[in-house]
């Protein structure tokens, strides 16, 4: 305190003996020399004024400026992000298990390759609808949902492997529609990976590239899985080729659900205790017109979206369903097209699905560590035209009738690549751009997106031979087309921060 009024005292001081000096000519210069030291002392003082004061200043906005970047970048505990991304990856597991054997088992109890495609997706659709009552009753929360998730993934997988022995087709619908209850975790892991208040800004494509290397061990290691324990065979009524996929899912959800109670911490609403509701209380009373103001604006802020945000949510969702409709539609299909094609056994249609997989796995890694420094759009556009492209080479071997291993692998890798690769920005880049309160809205928006487009692209991938392949093609390249004009228009909207 003293070095701040010291400057202003001295200056002053030295500024008023310098006019009076120059009332009095007869001792002007006898104090020349007195008043030319005091007067330098006085510039000194005043120069130097500012810089103490400015760094101060500096350092506050400095520390501004770091607070702001650690939020941006805050991350919660390795273990809680372990169960996330983990647990997504099993999901991702026990969806595509059944893929490679899917068509076999339902034959086997008297069903159709599309009622195979329909056993596939139909586990989105009462994941959604469970979606609809499960968020209502989470308070924000993860703990609870993944817990009716597991129970219902073991209860599921038991179901569906029971089926052989009953000798009943329905049965294994029916397992697969318990075990779609599980399937919510899908939408609460990727809302848990932009939720405002435990993941910074930077971090959330980075989250959601990480989910999407999940999503790829899921379709890759799923069906080879599922083609290998279908070799084996297991040569009886209970645990054999077929139904062995429900079994080793049900056992690994045990496992992983005692592991997820254990170091999982959930995201925790605030308590406030009795005298600080009554503080509150008079408080408010006292500047109750004010805060309802502020509160008012703060609302207006939170809940008013802009058409131009509109058509970004649209174009987002939009690219979501494609993504997922492609890829299920594809996972469906090879099973039943390469069967008719290439002879291939669930076996060997399970290790080329796993094929383009892993071949992905290696880019998509690089996109976990490139996104801290590319756009969503870029990577959006960039993975969007790898998939296209696969398509356009499918349509072209179809109709030119050389379809082989090596030129249909060529498109699948691309496909696998290119959809999973742009799947990753569509609720990263919704999180960038629209405010916290939004966060739940926008997951299930994407959500519901992604279970539309897993459900009619696996009925599709099923009825694709029946429809004819080259119709197949067509109509997903029409699918991606109509979103990339979408794209185009909204380029400069589409812009958000990168990480």
């Amino acid at each position: 305190m003293a070095s701040t009024l010291l400057s202003p005292t001295l200056a002053d001081y030295t500024s008023h003996v310098h006019l009076d000096t120059l009332g009095k000519s007869g001792k002007e210069h006898q104090g020349s020399g007195y008043m030319s030291t005091l007067s330098n002392i006085a510039d000194a003082v005043s120069s130097r004024r500012g810089s103490f004061i400015q760094p101060v200043d500096i350092v506050n906005a400095v520390n501004e400026e770091e607070i702001l970047e650690n939020q941006d970048l805050k991350l919660p505990s390795r273990a809680s992000l372990f169960v996330i991304i983990g647990g997504n990856a099993l999901f991702q597991l026990s969806f595509f298990i059944v893929v490679s054997s899917a068509s076999v088992y339902a034959n086997h109890l008297g069903g159709t390759a599309t009622f195979a495609g329909l056993i596939i997706g139909i586990p989105t659709v009462f994941s959604g609808i469970g979606l609809i009552f499960i968020t209502r009753l989470d308070k924000g929360q993860y703990a609870m949902p993944f817990n009716i998730a597991y129970a219902a993934a073991i209860l599921g997988n038991i179901i569906y492997a029971l089926a052989y022995r009953s000798n009943w087709l329905y049965m294994i619908l029916i397992g697969r529609v318990v075990a779609g209850f599980g399937f919510i975790s899908f939408m609460y892991s990727k809302r848990y990976c932009s939720d405002p208040r435990i993941i910074g800004l930077r971090r959330r494509t980075t989250l959601a590239g990480l989910l999407v290397v999940g999503q790829a061990f899921g379709f890759s290691a799923g069906p080879f899985l599922g083609g290998l324990l279908y070799k084996i065979g297991f040569g009886n009524k209970v645990f054999n080729g077929v139904t062995s996929p429900g079994w080793v899912m049900a056992g690994i959800w045990v496992l992983f659900w005692a592991l997820s109670n254990l170091i999982f911490k959930d995201v925790t609403a605030p308590h406030r205790s009795r005298s600080e509701e009554v503080e509150n209380i008079e408080l408010s009373t006292i500047n109750a017109t004010d805060q309802a103001q502020v509160q008012a604006t703060e609302d207006v802020a939170q809940h008013h979206i802009s058409s131009q945000q509109w058509g970004v949510i649209i174009c987002m969702c939009y690219y979501s369903m494609t993504c997922f409709f492609i890829l299920g539609s594809w996972e469906s299909n090879i099973p039943v097209f390469t069967a008719k094609i290439l002879g291939y056994t669930p076996y060997n249609a399970g290790n080329f699905i796993a094929l383009g997989g892993i071949t992905s796995f290696p880019f998509l890694f690089l996109n976990v560590w490139y996104a801290r420094r590319i756009q969503d759009r870029v990577i959006l556009g960039a993975g969007t035209s790898l998939g296209f492209a696969g398509l356009i080479i499918m349509l072209a071997i179809l109709l030119s009738d050389r379809v082989t291993f090596g030129s249909l692998f060529i498109c699948w890798f691309l496909v696998a690549l290119g959809f999973n690769l742009a799947s990753t920005c569509t609720l990263s880049l919704l999180s960038k751009q629209l405010p916290g309160a939004w966060n739940n809205r926008v997951s299930m928006a994407i959500q519901y997106s992604n279970y539309t487009g897993r459900v009619t692209g696996a009925i599709l991938g099923g009825a694709g031979v029946k429809i004819g392949m080259v119709n197949y093609a067509v109509i997903q390249i029409v699918v991606v087309a109509l979103g990339g004009l979408m794209y185009m228009t909204l380029w400069r909207q589409l812009k958000a921060k990168t990480g």
